[in-house]
């Protein structure tokens, strides 16, 4: 029997067939095309029988590199049919990077996004001859490709492989005789600290997954768009992208995560995977076009927000009916201003946004599901193929992650340590014995090295990424990315990295948002020369601790940020201050900044 992934494929390209399912813009274009179920089918079982041509044999492994395309989808499932295993690889990556996954898992096919990836995989494959049999573009350009290169090919030369119809039987023969045990994905993570470990994701997981999520997520129309937004790289939006499969959705690939402004207006999609800091910007650009309103727009503005608020948040939330002069009013808002907020953002007619991989302002999730843009907060790693909780439709908790999956069995050790047990948790590291045993209890529960604990509504709340919590020197215990996501909703702050690890007092490294700092200068009749020169402005530096401190008010001393150092660059994928999912790598920003961090401690003493 085929596997679920190749089974469900199957049967909604049937039921659906000349219905649309996904539509991509090519960098530089400035349309959507439109492709229906059928056509992606017969794409797949195309690239299936093309990979088929070239003599890949069952169990065999393949390198997924690219911004998020449409021919990513379709190449990971003709492996699917080829009993083939997808190995994702993140299309910012370094050479290092590459050529570890390549290496360590053994892929001899790559198919590759474009000019940056073929740079990576045509790098491996010269310092590697004969390791890499074929490297597949995902288009037909070749003005990168290197004259000497003889393993590279367009997709449409790839494709014209798949033309020869004789070889339909024998895939269908291979897709038929696939397991559950067969491995469909190897995701390697991020390497926070240490290489990376391929984490072995069979589709066993995928489907526990998958047939969950349908009977979790009720509220969702075959009719709805979802905008894939997330890197296809990562587990999120890769479980995310079968289950669109799966629900019958319709689909746009966004291919430049700089130009989800414009994507977001374009396709105005009713579902997408976001991370913090995708709400975080949204609020703060809200937040301040409130600001230049003039009075009584404001006051209308917070009617309007108290009023949705309270039939969002208190009744809809709980489940309750909501009174109907409350409705009445909430309709008049919601129609007059409410709408035009959510136009604006892109998201006219907003469903669930399923939002993961750091902590969120419980402030911002409160503003967004009070205007009806509907965060639904939830946790998972890659080795629990992504969702482990998420918030119910109703009775969430907002400050919580949500609530465990059925067929998920957590608990939490004497330590707070969250740990997992299930059909979704993954069997083990690939090839790594060690690492398998440092993951694993003697009776078979996964560390997630994440600490929490339930609520007494049980909801899980989480503490702190366990491996990141740090000691200050007075024995008091700091989560810095929780104090990092308060941070986020100051206005004048685009990014923060908390210091403190045995030091006496809590510092931060702050990236200004320098286009709100510019407008505050303007309107105070300031002006400087350079982004450095604003840094180092002593009234700059006061505006941003102030509004750090309003924000930690409510938080223990030893907790609050005492000094700040404003940084006049971003944080850097390529100097490896940041992973390929833009968490923060603190021993190597540590390292970079440490003169800028030590001036913040200038007596030894004291710090």
């Amino acid at each position: 029997m085929a596997n679920y992934l190749v089974e469900t494929l199957l049967q909604q390209a049937e039921k659906y067939r000349n219905r649309a399912f996904y539509r991509f813009k090519e960098p530089g274009s400035g349309h959507w095309e439109l492709t229906s179920w059928m056509e992606f089918h017969d794409s797949v079982l195309r690239a299936g029988r093309a990979l088929y041509a070239l003599g890949v044999k069952e169990l065999d492994k393949a390198i997924l590199c690219s911004p998020n395309r449409p021919e990513l989808l379709i190449a990971e499932y003709a492996c699917f049919f080829n009993r083939m295993a997808g190995v994702p690889v993140y299309a910012h990556s370094t050479v290092a990077q590459f050529s570890f996954i390549a290496n360590d898992s053994g892929a001899q096919i790559a198919f590759i996004g474009s000019l940056d990836q073929y740079a990576l995989a045509h790098e491996y494959a010269s310092k590697h001859p004969g390791a890499l049999k074929s490297i597949i573009l995902l288009t037909d350009d070749t003005s990168y490709v290197a004259p000497d290169d003889m393993t590279t090919m367009t997709w449409s030369r790839f494709m014209q492989l798949g033309d020869n119809m004789e070889l339909q039987t024998p895939l269908m023969l291979r897709a038929d005789s696939g397991t559950p045990s067969d491995l469909a994905s190897l995701i390697y993570t991020s390497g926070t600290t240490g290489e990376p470990k391929g984490v072995i994701l069979n589709h066993s997981q995928f489907e526990s997954q998958l047939k969950e999520h349908l009977v979790r997520l009720t509220d969702i129309s075959e009719n709805e768009l979802s905008l894939c937004f997330l890197p296809m790289s990562h587990v999120f939006e890769k479980a995310w992208m079968f289950f669109c499969v799966v629900k019958g959705l319709r689909v746009a690939f966004n291919y430049d995560p700089r130009e989800i402004e414009s994507a977001l207006h374009e396709t105005n999609p009713n579902l997408m995977c976001c991370v913090p800091r995708f709400w975080e910007k949204i609020y703060t650009a809200i937040m301040q076009r409130i600001d230049s309103m003039t009075w009584i727009q404001r006051m209308m503005t917070y009617r309007a927000l108290k009023v949705c608020g309270r039939v969002n948040l208190h009744y809809r939330r709980l489940g309750k009916n909501i009174p109907f002069l409350l409705k009445h009013e909430f309709r008049f808002w919601d129609r007059r201003l409410i709408s035009k907020v959510k136009k604006a953002i892109g998201i006219p007619y907003p469903n669930i946004f399923p939002t993961a991989g750091a902590a969120l302002s419980p402030k911002i999730c409160e503003f967004m599901r009070s205007i009806g843009a509907d965060i639904i907060m939830g946790y998972g790693l890659t080795e629990s193929t992504a969702t482990v909780t998420c918030f119910p439709k109703t009775g969430y908790e907002i400050g919580t992650v949500g609530t465990p999956l059925s067929q998920v069995q957590i608990k939490i050790d004497n330590t707070g340590e969250i740990l997992l047990k299930g059909p979704t948790i993954t069997p083990g590291y690939y090839h790594n014995e060690e690492a398998n045993k440092a993951a694993f209890t003697n009776d078979g529960w996964f560390r997630t090295g994440d600490a929490g604990y339930f609520d007494t509504n049980g909801a899980l709340v989480l503490s702190a990424r366990k491996k990141e919590l740090f000691k200050t020197s007075n024995g008091k215990y700091i989560s810095p990315q929780y104090i990092e996501s308060l941070m986020a909703s100051n206005p004048y702050i685009d990014a923060a990295a908390v210091i403190g690890e045995q030091r006496k007092y809590v510092t931060a490294l702050v990236v200004p948002d320098f286009h709100a700092l510019d407008k505050w200068a303007k309107a105070h009749g300031l002006s400087f020369e350079s982004r450095e020169a604003m840094c180092a402005d002593p009234r700059i530096n006061q505006l941003i601790l102030k509004g750090i401190h309003s924000l930690q008010s409510d938080m223990a001393e030893f907790e609050t940020v005492k000094y700040i150092t404003l940084l006049p660059h971003s944080f850097s994928l390529e100097k490896g201050e940041m992973t390929n999912t833009l968490k923060l790598k603190r021993n190597v920003i540590a390292k970079n900044y440490a003169d800028a961090i030590s001036a913040m401690y200038p007596d030894k003493y004291l710090d």
